[in-house]
């Protein structure tokens, strides 16, 4: 009845309701659109974590992180080695130090001249000794003949290994070539005069010392320094490893020393 009296509220009502609720109904299919669209779009939980794949936290992104750090620390640790054998090296060619290496004239296993000249044109690893030596000695020509080996695998054929006895009495070629069969064939022998090898000695800096007033035939020791020698391919002295360096340090620090050098280099 009171519809009828006045039809125009009645009609703004009923359209009023219809708008709200026609509203309404749209806004209830875009909210179930959406909660379709949402749980259509991850349907299992590894499909969730997909989104962050492409993300900058990936795990590839992660990988390839560590990787190019990685890479970094090991690249910044090789320069700085490097840098430090270079600096090295150039510290035992300054003004002022003593010079280790120099001019000699010896005679090999062979009974061959062989000189400083020689030497050049490869890296030389020289070592003092004696063949009557009972122990020193060969433990460190084992060890030479495995850095020998070493070097071989890493840089090739660029090393001559010398062993310069510090007793030439006894130490013949003859002698020299029978004893260093027992360790490397590589491995060059030199024996003299003892006035040749006592200068050798110097220019080393190697210290050694016989027993005076010895008989002949006397048996006998010969006190001596126990470093090889590294000398570079123009014949200039680089580094001296020391007795308590284990061969494959030893073989490293040589290869190392090796693969910076910028000049010709004989490999044959």
């Amino acid at each position: 009845m009171q519809c009828q009296n006045t039809p125009s509220r009645c009609a703004f009502s009923t359209a009023r309701t219809a708008k709200s609720t026609s509203s309404f109904n749209v806004g209830n299919q875009q909210s179930r659109h959406f909660s379709q669209t949402s749980r259509q779009s991850y349907k299992s939980v590894n499909e969730a974590k997909s989104r962050y794949r492409a993300g900058p936290f990936s795990l590839t992104s992660a990988v390839l992180f560590f990787a190019v750090g990685g890479g970094l620390i090991v690249y910044f640790r090789y320069e700085k080695d490097r840098v430090q054998r270079q600096k090295i090296a150039e510290q035992t060619k300054g003004v002022g130090r003593p010079k280790v290496g120099g001019p000699f004239d010896l005679v090999d296993q062979n009974g061959k001249r062989f000189t400083n000249e020689d030497m050049k044109g490869k890296y030389a690893l020289v070592y003092f000794g004696f063949t009557h030596c009972p122990d020193i000695c060969p433990e460190e020509l084992d060890k030479m003949s495995e850095m020998i080996d070493r070097v071989k695998q890493t840089s090739g054929n660029t090393m001559r290994p010398i062993f310069i006895t510090c007793d030439p009495a006894r130490d013949t070629p003859a002698v020299m070539k029978t004893y260093l069969a027992e360790f490397h064939p590589d491995m060059i022998g030199l024996t003299g005069t003892w006035e040749a090898v006592k200068q050798v000695c110097k220019m080393y800096r190697v210290y050694f010392s016989t027993p005076p007033d010895v008989k002949p035939g006397q048996d006998y020791l010969v006190d001596h320094s126990i470093y090889f020698y590294l000398m570079d391919p123009e014949g200039d002295f680089v580094e001296a490893l020391g007795r308590n360096e284990p061969a494959p340090r030893a073989a490293k620090i040589i290869s190392d020393h090796i693969a910076d050098w910028k000049g010709p280099l004989d490999k044959n």
